[in-house]
């Protein structure tokens, strides 16, 4: 039950969407027991966004995981990620931030986990 929030300052094609899904759809197999099966995605591009001062582009994901992450998980997946949105939006590495965040309660398909 993994989620991806993609927020940049950029434009998304359609086309670049796709292929950030299909990039995330094989970078989230790098949490164990975790695949594209399960993987919700949402994008928000053209946000009004500065970092270092100034509106360079830039990209900001959160990535929510139900259960606990470790840190050397979260370290391979950072990478991936941001390799994931230079690639494709060709955003810099050091314009990236990637927030995790463990959750205890989610709910799917009427009930909770």
């Amino acid at each position: 039950m993994p989620f991806i929030q993609t927020k940049t300052n950029l434009t998304v094609t359609a086309e670049q969407e796709k292929a950030l899904k299909t990039r995330f759809g094989k970078t989230i197999a790098l949490l164990p027991g975790k695949s594209e099966r399960w993987l919700m995605l949402g994008f928000e591009d053209g946000c009004r966004m500065w970092f270092g001062g100034d509106d360079a582009p830039c990209a900001y994901l959160e990535v929510k995981v139900f259960g606990s992450l470790s840190a050397s998980v979260c370290d391979k997946l950072t990478a991936a990620i941001t390799d994931d949105v230079c690639a494709v939006l060709d955003v810099s590495p050091d314009r990236v931030y990637v927030k995790y965040e463990a959750i205890s309660q989610w709910g799917w398909n009427g009930n909770n986990f």
